[in-house]
């Protein structure tokens, strides 16, 4: 049955692109996606697939099938916010980006969706089909769980898809430990602002920022086991406007990852240590706020296994991969903190000599996944019970 599952998602592989590449010439940030939303809202209503919208209306949430249980279903649409310099002949030209495929999840549900309602009496149960913002800026699951996407009906378990660049088409893999913990942080560090020619006059906090940056560095080299997984970075400096002036203000804004959360809590309190006594050593003053705290990403394994066997019947050329386990985060970890869950990395590696990595402006993803995605969240669906 999930061979014809397959053969259905690949006669849809014309259809699929359409989708995709119009997607990708929109991306939209965090938890505002108009345009995102109108096209997955398009699409459903083309499906009599009844939906509700939450979060502002930047949410939308599909429903097929019947019973007492559900299933979620759930795909990201945020892009980010960089120019695209993939070249190719649909890129983005918003000053945005869909560097991480989330564009290609929003479009593998949407086929998926189209399956499920015509094998709705086919379903054991009810499936959400959950389209979500924000997941970049780890706001979006909060979100949605916060406004009962998890209730009425109750969810009993969830499963989510990435694709991959850096991994051949064709290959899938699943772990039972799979993303990292994500705490997000920003430091605000206050100086005092002068003419750039009397430096003696004010307080500097480029240079406290500079200090505190190199320190945050050292606290993982020094103080962190190499076997420990830990990933401190910090993806944002901004201080001053232009150069014969020092500022008032300097922000840093960064992440730290990690599998453990013993070794979370202890670094946590060191980041605020040294930031704090490193802007009193240079009489700066500073705070740290905490932006985001994600859970690891936790999945079940007896449900990973049930998917692996069901998704190996439905193509036995899949590579499936068992032990995924990854530096990168999810917000999805949010729902496998709740109940039972799965998440699978799906190759997505293009054709070429040069292979970006996600977030890269030039990062492109092989269209051949987008029939194996939807495949997948279809199979999955139609084998849950």
């Amino acid at each position: 049955m999930y061979s014809s599952i397959y053969a259905e998602s690949k006669e849809m592989y014309n259809e699929l692109i359409e989708w995709r590449r119009e997607l990708h010439e929109i991306p939209e940030l965090g938890l505002e996606l108009p345009k995102t939303v109108s096209f997955v809202e398009k699409k459903l209503t083309e499906f009599s697939i009844p939906f509700e919208t939450k979060v502002n209306g930047n949410c939308v949430i599909g429903y097929v099938g019947s019973g007492n249980k559900c299933l979620l279903l759930r795909a990201d649409m945020d892009g980010l916010p960089m120019n695209e310099e993939s070249q190719l002949s649909f890129a983005s030209q918003n000053g945005n980006m869909h560097a991480c495929g989330h564009d290609i999840h929003t479009t593998a549900l949407l086929g998926a969706a189209k399956i499920l309602k015509k094998h709705e009496k086919e379903l054991k149960g009810k499936i959400k089909l959950l389209f979500q913002p924000g997941e970049e800026t780890f706001e979006g699951a909060n979100a949605v769980i916060a406004e009962g996407a998890m209730e009425n009906p109750k969810v009993d378990s969830a499963f989510a898809t990435h694709v991959a660049s850096v991994i051949p088409v064709g290959t899938i893999a699943y772990g039972t430990m799979t993303g990292t913990s994500v705490f997000g942080f920003k430091i605000t560090i206050t100086g005092k602002g002068t003419h750039g020619a009397m430096p003696q006059n004010g307080i500097d906090p480029i240079n406290v920022g500079v200090h505190i940056y190199q320190a945050l560095q050292e606290l993982i080299a020094r103080e962190c086991s190499p076997s420990q997984e830990v990933t401190l970075t910090i993806g944002q400096f901004n201080s001053g406007t232009v150069s014969n002036v020092i500022p008032e203000t300097a922000i840093l804004q960064g992440t730290l990852r990690t599998f453990d959360n013993e070794i979370k809590q202890y670094l946590i309190v060191r980041i605020k240590e040294i930031v704090n006594n490193i802007s009193h050593a240079f009489h700066a003053e500073s705070k740290v706020e905490v932006l985001t705290d994600i859970p690891v990403l936790c999945c079940d394994e007896k449900r990973n296994m049930e998917i692996a066997k069901s998704l190996s019947s439905m193509n036995t050329e899949f590579n499936m991969v068992s032990g995924l386990h990854t530096t990168g985060s999810d917000d999805f970890a949010l729902f496998a903190d709740k109940v039972p869950a799965s998440y699978f990395l799906i190759g997505a590696k293009v054709d070429s000599d040069i292979i970006y990595t996600h977030h890269n402006p030039k990062v492109c993803f092989n269209e051949q996944v987008l029939p194996i995605e939807t495949a997948v969240y279809a199979c999955v669906a139609m084998d849950w019970e």
